[in-house]
């Protein structure tokens, strides 16, 4: 490839699950994806399927998923794209979404782990949803302070809990009076979790 020579943007494909999380339409909205976005007609059939159910869990994520869908294909009917792929001798919607990646060389944007796990095995570019969100937490350290709102009492006597905007979980120190203020605090150290991707 010579010297400065562009590259399109790789088309993706899109899961269920990603789709009924609903974090993909600030991510388009942000312009963080670049690129056509598919949803493979099986997919529209797994959502329908979920809307349908005698579950009132599923039919609501079902429903939930589906007007997701809506609102990206009129915000964005260049790039949201319904694949006509089938693949009646694949047995699950994932291994579907498997072979329809390796066989147009897409990459998969899901927040499913396993789901991850499998795509990557046989080399196919994951875009984690989760991860993403992972690698954006802000990260606090000791000395830091913030403003934060006692929601409830912790574990040990005195302690407060409250959460930071992306629910990782305070615990204050003294705070158990103060339930229902929003103070400042300073932190005294900060566990991070380890990434499951």
């Amino acid at each position: 490839m010579a010297e400065g020579t562009l590259q399109p943007s790789p088309t993706k494909v899109l899961d269920t699950s990603c789709i009924i999380d609903g974090r993909i339409e600030g991510l388009l909205f942000t312009g963080f994806l670049d690129g056509q976005i598919l949803v493979p007609r099986f997919i529209l059939q797994e959502l329908q399927t979920l809307a349908d159910a005698s579950n009132d869990q599923k039919r609501s994520r079902g429903r939930r998923g589906l007007d997701i869908l809506n609102r990206l294909r009129t915000e964005y009917p260049q790039r949201i794209i319904i694949h006509p792929a089938e693949y009646e001798d694949v047995a699950t919607v994932d291994d579907k979404l498997i072979r329809l990646a390796q066989d147009i060389n897409a990459s998969m944007i899901t927040n499913d782990y396993n789901l991850n796990k499998v795509a990557r095995v046989q080399n196919i570019q994951v875009l984690n949803v989760n991860d993403l969100a992972q690698s954006l937490r802000p990260i606090y350290l000791p000395g830091d302070s913030l403003d934060l709102k006692i929601i409830k009492a912790g574990k040990e006597p005195e302690q407060g809990i409250g959460y930071l905007e992306d629910g990782t979980m305070v615990v204050v120190e003294a705070g158990s009076d103060l339930i229902g203020d929003e103070v400042p605090v300073v932190v005294t150290s900060a566990l991070q979790p380890q990434p499951v991707g």
